[in-house]
């Protein structure tokens, strides 16, 4: 089995770097000239094609991060990402976690939610007539796929709720659709307008919105690893980061940016393997006010050794099949070296990546401070602003640092001196 642990990744050259990512993933030689390509695999002709008024193309770094293990599995697992220390910091976390045997992550099925709004009703007598009639609508849902159905998939039943709002109370007729391997927007879509003349017929209400829910509650995955307690800096610093973690659970200006450093991480992998990065995000806020304030996303806590335990649970909708990750020719690679075979398990590596990510950075948090790291690797990026070629760039760092002076306009004095 092909092991992610890889020894000094980050001093190889591009083309070590490829190769070692070619051999593990088992890439062909075109695969590899998209990961070469300048253009960042996306041609101005194929952009225009999925926007309106395309003027140009816009490219971030990919990276990948090593020493991953997932369910006994391992990855190396690409990240797109501007953000600098990122990738290092998720790979860092891993290398630790896989000491007591990598990430331990479940994912439930691929359950889309599709809502219909129902207006000027009796409620009560149009939630009777709506459930006398579910077999009827379900299987009017159903005749909208030709897949879903013969692979026991699809809408599997629909159920509603009585919303208060200032205009009235409302009916929320909501489609529970089972769809595979799918991120399954467009089908839930189109299952809702489907079903709504026939809800409109049953109930004799005007129905307005249909359309799926992306707080996707039926998605759910949860992660856990267990950090060492020596790898992680002693007793001490288990206990300071447990502190760390109870002060973004209470309070809500710090568990906005503690939640925003999760997101660091998966979303970088949702970038790289073309998922809908705004419905992912926009579901963990949802989930991270469940209780009435809004909180930590992740728990950490320490075992009967004293060692570190984290755990990341979120609502993760997700597909392999469809949408951009096949229209992309980089996003098509980057899910070959992924190598996830199912959407589960999508959402199990994006998942474990985010809880990576929020251990380095709660670490890094609860003993030098974040800057130390993430301020060297900043600083490489002000120098290349300045003007400094490649040669120049590590001495402008080193001397940046040195004088603990960090900015742009260092970076150009310094340019203009050498």
């Amino acid at each position: 089995m092909p092991d992610s642990s890889i020894s000094k990744f980050f001093e190889k050259s591009r083309k070590e770097r490829l190769n070692t990512v070619a051999n593990f993933a088992n890439l062909s030689e075109d695969d590899l000239k998209i990961l070469q390509n300048i253009d960042g695999g996306i041609s101005f002709d194929k952009a225009d094609k999925m926007v309106e008024n395309a003027i140009g193309t816009f490219s971030l770094p990919l990276g990948v991060a090593t020493n991953f293990q997932i369910n006994g599995k391992d990855y190396v697992i690409p990240m797109v990402i501007e953000e600098p220390s990122v990738i290092a910091a998720a790979s860092k976390g891993a290398k630790v976690a896989r000491i007591k045997g990598g990430f331990q992550v479940t994912a439930d099925e691929s359950y889309s939610i599709g809502q219909i709004q129902i207006l000027n009703v009796d409620i009560a007598s149009a939630i009777e007539k709506i459930n006398s009639s579910s077999d009827e609508i379900i299987k009017l849902a159903n005749s909208k796929s030709n897949s879903l159905p013969k692979m026991n998939k699809g809408a599997k039943e629909i159920s509603c709720k009585e919303i208060d709002t200032p205009s009235g109370k409302m009916l929320i007729a909501e489609l529970l659709i089972d769809v595979g391997d799918a991120m399954g927007a467009n089908i839930t879509n189109t299952m809702c307008e489907a079903v709504s003349p026939l809800i409109e017929e049953i109930t004799g209400g005007k129905t307005l919105l249909r359309i799926l829910s992306n707080y996707s509650t039926r998605r759910m995955v949860k992660a856990k690893a267990i950090f060492e307690k020596e790898a992680v800096g002693g007793e001490q610093v288990v206990d300071n980061i447990i502190l760390a973690f109870e002060f973004a659970d209470n309070d809500v200006y710090r568990a906005v940016t503690h939640n925003k450093g999760i997101m660091n991480g998966t979303i970088a992998v949702a970038n790289a393997v073309g998922q809908d990065s705004r419905a992912i995000e926009a579901a963990a806020n949802a989930f991270a006010v469940k209780s009435g304030q809004y909180r930590s996303l992740s728990k950490w806590s320490k075992d009967g050794e004293g060692n570190l335990v984290g755990e990341l649970e979120i609502p993760l909708s997700v597909g392999i099949v469809g949408g951009i990750a096949n229209v992309h020719p980089v996003a098509k690679v980057c899910t070959k070296i992924l190598g996830a075979k199912s959407a589960q398990e999508l959402a199990c590596v994006m998942t474990a990546t985010g809880l990576a990510q929020n251990y380095s950075a709660i670490r890094a948090l609860s003993t030098e401070g974040i800057q130390k790291g993430h301020m060297r690797l900043h600083a490489r990026n002000l120098a290349a602003a300045a003007g400094a070629t490649s040669d120049q760039i590590d001495g402008i760092v080193q001397k940046m640092i040195e004088e603990k002076k960090i900015s742009l306009d260092m970076a150009k004095e310094l340019v203009e001196q050498i």
